[in-house]
């Protein structure tokens, strides 16, 4: 019944196995998918990838997911319907790991260089981010503006345009999905809280706890996006 999976847009080939299965029946409309833990295993793929397949096929409209619930074949789908046009993007774990690498580094430098007009800016961002975390939308421009912030004090325009490109990565339709389900004002109170540790080691010019307090900001942001659907209790990789 599954297939385990080849490396590559792995997320993208899963979509595409359990698309196949709902397509023929084998996952009758409106059946109860197995839970990510037993769809990871069955697929060989990890559970994140396991969620981003999951989002695809919603975007799609082909499964529906329920909170506290689980992952079921939409009622309304039309399993005969093409699936949406392979762009081969990165998906959103990948995106997120990627800043994690790429900006805890921006961190460490941006902490050499650090002057009192760039700490004057990153506290106007996080006094104005404190009172709008039940806005996402102007939460989410806030946070890119920290985070875009601290890479203009390198200097560089092309790590500073990097930046920004990546992180609009999230404006992808799947990603914008799975923050649907995951983001809110609990989640924006804690990423200010980590980008206020960030700013403190900025403001004191520690290159490394600037690095150990991005890495950290952004792998909590990773977990906050692996979070379980709710259909199990949700444990470690």
């Amino acid at each position: 019944m599954f297939v385990a999976l080849e490396p590559r847009r792995l997320y993208r080939q899963a979509a595409e196995q359990l698309r196949t299965l709902i397509q023929s029946g084998e996952i009758p409309v409106g059946e109860r998918l197995p839970a990510e833990r037993e769809l990871a295993e069955r697929l060989g793929v990890s559970r994140p990838t396991v969620r981003e397949a999951l989002i695809v096929l919603e975007v799609e409209g082909l499964v529906q997911i329920r909170m506290g619930s689980g992952v079921y074949v939409n009622q309304k789908a039309d399993v005969t319907s093409e699936p949406l046009p392979a762009d081969d993007s990165e998906g959103p774990f990948e995106i997120l790991q990627a800043r994690c690498l790429i900006e805890s580094a921006i961190a460490e430098e941006a902490a050499r260089r650090v002057d009192a007009d760039s700490i004057r800016h990153l506290n106007q961002i996080l006094e104005e981010m404190e009172g709008v975390l039940d806005d996402n939308t102007r939460a989410l421009t806030l946070d890119r503006l920290f985070h875009t912030t601290i890479a203009e004090m390198i200097g560089n325009s092309a790590l500073n345009r990097f930046t920004g490109l990546i992180y609009d990565e999230r404006s992808s339709p799947f990603f914008k999905k799975l923050a649907s389900y995951f983001e809110g004002p609990h989640t924006w109170r804690a990423a200010l809280e980590e980008h206020k540790v960030i700013r403190d080691a900025l403001a004191t010019g520690d290159p490394t706890a600037a690095r150990e307090a991005m890495r950290m900001h952004l792998t909590q942001s990773q977990k906050r996006f692996s979070e379980s659907f709710g259909e199990e209790p949700t444990r470690e990789e």
